[in-house]
């Protein structure tokens, strides 16, 4: 049976992968302190199940605070008050400082790297190897926000003199940010907000995902002691409960979510100022790879393999469809089938994993019912054994020849299901990617620079990124990372979360002696954190 070689005996778990004991967490952080949640807890439950007496049997990774209403807002005005409507002391502190308190959350953060890559494993079925690059993706971000920060500093650390006006242009707070980031890289896609809007000066309350909620919790002292109370503030529970007062209050400025769109639209309508409220999205994508007829096709099928199925292709930038040139649609469905056979599937520490359980109990049926839609419009499954679900495990299914008629055709799997579509004319390509309601990336395969260039003319004004001869990916993060259409809203890189979350703030007076003279004075004697030319190194 499938499971057998998926999922394992409590006794076969590597002592260094076990989970020992549940967590049971009843703290959460608001102005500073750790309070204890005496109310009521949910339950946190691993994709990884284990075989015990031939059963497949669900394992608790264990318990997390399930607040109320009231006890969200309460972190919502611990945020409020240290933010003091942009004069409290986080906001007016200077770059200097801040960047310190972060290092000092940087080194107390490394000291939980074990942990919080086994939650990772064990929330959501993240590859050992995957788990370890997204903790140390979300250290780097940190580093690489306080580099790109320093050049913002140093950019904004002289006064401009333009038409009879002197002026200094920096950036300034926005105010409360609520960061709410996916299960799929539920560390590092949080920090991508988080880190840039403390940099800049604002408070902040985290919001966990679905998944991912108690890998947080080793991180909870070192948020608390880094920073002055309520600059960082975290709210655990059900988001349709604790999220929708805080949006109602007003009280939100900023808006920093990963997810769909769908849940993105209706947490943007909770918001009663629609116009101070900013928001920074990453949602859906239907990231599409053209294959052309003078492809190299090894490089094509490893590129779309990897680019399909790496974690289970849960990720935005995972390729959601494959268009393949007729002439050479075969002998791709073949490398791309064999390839699906050779990937190792298994528990997260298994070496070579690819494949892993699947973190949303419901996942498994959604796929197979797009799976059995496929087929009974026409498909087929390539590969053997696609499909084939045991527990929360789901084997990868390559679909072929997917059409219009199928609902994998429109429809973001967010899995390990690889719909292959053959073309005849490019301009079904074009027209695919211009009527879809998404706009992340794209991959383009080929050989001829003439067909590669005139693909990506036609997709450059409907993507954000254009990949070529390789899958669609986020790095580095120094790229600006954004979408189109109802992909995204705002750009995330490094330098850009630190512009979007923050605004150009001017202050400028006539050119005259006298200003001259209070501006000096204001600068020579520190009287402003704002007013400086200090050159941060």
């Amino acid at each position: 049976m499938l499971h057998d070689s998926v999922f394992p005996e409590p006794c076969n778990i590597p002592s260094e992968a076990s989970l020992n004991h549940p967590l049971e967490q009843r703290e959460y952080l608001v102005d500073g302190t750790l309070l204890t949640w005496k109310g009521p807890l949910q339950t946190v439950i691993s994709p990884l199940w284990v075989t015990e007496k031939d059963r497949l049997v669900p394992q608790v990774v264990g318990h997390a605070p399930l607040l109320t209403p009231e006890a969200a807002l309460q972190a919502l005005t611990a945020a409020k008050r240290a933010y003091a409507d942009g004069r409290g002391a986080w906001p007016t502190m200077s770059v200097g400082e801040r960047i310190e308190s972060v290092q000092r959350f940087t080194k107390e953060m490394n000291g939980k790297r074990e942990k919080i890559i086994r939650l990772l494993m064990w929330e959501v079925g993240k590859p050992l190897r995957e788990a370890q690059r997204e903790f140390d993706r979300a250290v780097a971000c940190i580093t690489e926000s306080i580099d790109a920060l320093k050049e913002l500093d140093r950019a904004s650390s002289r006064f401009i003199i333009q038409q009879g006006i002197i002026g200094q242009v920096r950036r300034a707070p926005l105010g409360v940010v609520l960061c709410m980031g996916p299960y799929n890289f539920p560390l590092y896609e949080t920090f991508t907000t988080l880190i840039p809007a403390l940099l800049k000066g604002n408070t902040t309350i985290i919001k966990p995902p679905r998944f991912g909620i108690l890998l947080f919790q080793p991180l909870l002292e070192a948020f608390r002691d880094s920073f002055p109370p309520g600059v960082v503030n975290t709210v655990y529970g059900d988001g349709e409960v604790v999220v929708p007062p805080l949006m109602a209050s007003g009280d939100i400025d900023v808006l920093a979510f990963i997810g769909t769109s769908r849940v993105a639209d209706g947490l943007r309508a909770m918001h009663p100022r629609p116009h101070r409220l900013r928001c920074v999205l990453g949602l859906d994508a239907k990231n599409p790879a053209v294959v052309l007829p003078d492809a190299d096709l090894d490089l094509a099928a490893s590129e779309c393999l990897s680019g399909s199925l790496t974690f289970n292709g849960q990720r935005c930038t995972a390729l959601k469809i494959i268009f393949v040139h007729r002439s050479v649609a075969e002998p791709f469905l073949e490398k791309l089938a064999s390839g699906i056979n050779g990937l190792c599937c298994g528990m997260p520490w298994s070496d070579g994993v690819t494949i892993t359980p699947l973190p949303e109990p419901e996942k498994p049926s959604n796929l197979t019912g797009l799976v059995e839609d496929a087929l009974e419009h026409g498909a087929r499954v390539v590969n053997p054994g696609g499909g084939t679900v045991a527990g929360s495990f789901f084997y990868p299914a390559l679909l072929y020849p997917v059409t219009p008629a199928m609902r994998i055709y429109n429809e973001e799997q967010f899995g390990p299901v690889v719909p292959v579509v053959p073309y005849d004319d490019i301009q079904e390509v074009i027209d695919y990617v211009v009527s879809s309601d998404y706009g992340q990336q794209a991959s383009i395969f080929g050989t001829a620079p003439d067909r590669i260039a005139q693909v990506m003319d036609a997709l450059v004004n409907q993507v954000c990124r254009i990949n070529i001869n390789s899958q669609c990916q986020r790095s580095p993060d120094t790229f600006p990372f954004n979408g189109r259409k109802n992909s995204a809203e705002g750009t995330q890189s490094i330098i850009d979360a630190l512009r979007v979350l923050s605004i150009r703030t001017v202050v400028a007076t006539r050119d005259a002696d006298t200003n001259k003279d209070i501006i000096n004075q204001i600068v020579r004697d520190r009287k402003s954190h704002f007013l400086s030319t200090d050159y941060i190194l």
